[in-house]
């Protein structure tokens, strides 16, 4: 589906500062994985995220999505078959404007066939979708977006991603700003939506137990590479401690402890 090949992102190349992020990267994500991601600051989690995304051209490599090769396309055109949802809550959506606005921005992909302006039949839609967040707002679509809490910003945002048919999804901590009920909400409705609507999904996590419990496939990133690659049952016998392990046998003369994963 999204392949990565030899990619290298190079920060201030040629000048003092320069910071290379990602170091020869190889990676395949195949239709239908929910990918979990682990690695400490620096490992380039977010970066990755930013090559598959188009926010960044790689300094070197090549980016392919079914087959084609999309190293140069820009952003905006990989939104048309790329979701992201980003670890602060109000990115995701328009504060200054109402709930039922935000929605009619995101219908233009996720209702086919409906004409982008609200009526009754689109407005019954989204209170229909709503539903299913189980937050009360399918009764506050007139309600200005400032008025609701950042876990129902974030669960808001979650779903029109997912009604806007992504072909994968990049989910960027997306939990990690939300107090410990909300991130559980979110992250219940994470796993009900990808397994719904059949996604794929990649989901950057600093908590290693998460990403231990949550998804088919588990990259750790190290220094720019993908050092473990778990899935099946090698992913479902792992614990923390056996996941730390390898990271150690991995890296012997490494000095990263638990807490540093974890950030």
């Amino acid at each position: 589906m999204i392949e990565l090949k030899d990619i290298n992102m190079i920060f201030g190349m040629g000048t003092p500062d320069e910071n290379h992020v990602l170091n020869d990267l190889n990676l395949k994500v195949n239709r239908g994985d929910f990918i979990t991601i682990i690695g400490s600051n620096g490992a380039g989690k977010s970066t990755l995220f930013n090559v598959i995304s188009g926010k960044y051209t790689p300094t070197s490599g090549k980016v392919t999505f079914e087959e084609g090769d999309v190293t140069n396309l820009p952003e905006y055109k990989r939104a048309r078959f790329i979701g992201r949802i980003f670890q602060d809550p109000l990115l995701g959506t328009a504060g200054n404007m109402s709930l039922e606005d935000n929605m009619v921005i995101t219908s233009k992909k996720g209702f086919k066939g409906l004409k982008i302006s609200l009526n009754h039949k689109l407005r019954e839609e989204f209170k229909k979708e709503l539903i299913q967040l189980d937050m009360n707002l399918e009764n506050r679509l007139s309600d200005n977006m400032g008025t609701l809490s950042g876990g129902q910003r974030q669960a808001l945002t979650l779903l029109t991603t997912v009604l806007s048919e992504p072909e994968i999804l990049l989910l960027d901590e997306h939990t990690a700003a939300l107090d410990p009920k909300n991130a559980s909400k979110v992250l219940e409705l994470t796993c009900h939506f990808i397994e719904k609507y059949s996604l794929t999904a990649m989901m950057v996590t600093h908590n290693m137990q998460q990403a231990i419990d949550y998804g088919n496939r588990l990259l750790m990133l190290h220094k720019g590479q993908v050092i473990l690659d778990l899935s099946g049952e090698e992913k479902k016998q792992l614990s923390v401690d056996s996941l730390v392990e390898k990271f150690h046998t991995i890296n012997k003369d490494a000095q990263l402890s638990d807490e540093t994963l974890l950030t």
